[in-house]
């Protein structure tokens, strides 16, 4: 009776576990964006005092991409890396389960770790004891409300 509820419980711990990790791997690139918004910056100082011949264009645009690119960087892998950990939180307290199944389809583009991570997250949160646990409600074949585990 109470064998399905500690299942779904380690199964949560576990993926939530490992959303922290796939976090960590997220990110990580974060730093390489950083690396570039540096060199853009140092780039476009250092260029802009250059003289340059008529007709070609500014150098200090040369540093404008890079730190353009580190930007980007750091804004799509801080956001990612975000969301993913934020879902591995939810999911060792239990709670929002409607962000951590869409975070579980929104990795499952990044392949393979996410995929898989993914594929078994939606597994996991398709199940009635699972989203039991979630809402806290009763879950009839058990005979009980199951133990809120915060």
């Amino acid at each position: 009776m109470n064998q399905q509820v500690n299942k779904d419980s380690e199964h949560l711990r576990l993926l939530a576990i490992f959303y922290y990790i796939l976090a960590g791997l997220t990110l990580f690139p974060v730093l390489f964006g950083f690396i570039y918004l540096l060199f853009g910056i140092l780039f476009g100082v250092v260029l802009s005092s250059v003289p340059q011949k008529a007709g070609e264009p500014p150098a200090a645009l040369f540093g404008g991409i890079f730190a353009g690119v580190g930007f980007v960087l750091i804004a799509i892998f801080a956001t990612l890396g975000l969301l993913i950990l934020k879902a591995g939180r939810n999911l060792s307290k239990k709670t929002g389960y409607t962000f951590c199944f869409a975070i579980g389809c929104l990795i499952c583009l990044w392949m393979p770790l996410g995929t898989i991570l993914g594929v078994f997250t939606l597994i996991a949160l398709s199940r009635d004891s699972v989203k039991a646990l979630f809402d806290g409600r009763s879950f009839e074949q058990y005979g009980a409300t199951p133990p809120n585990w915060q």
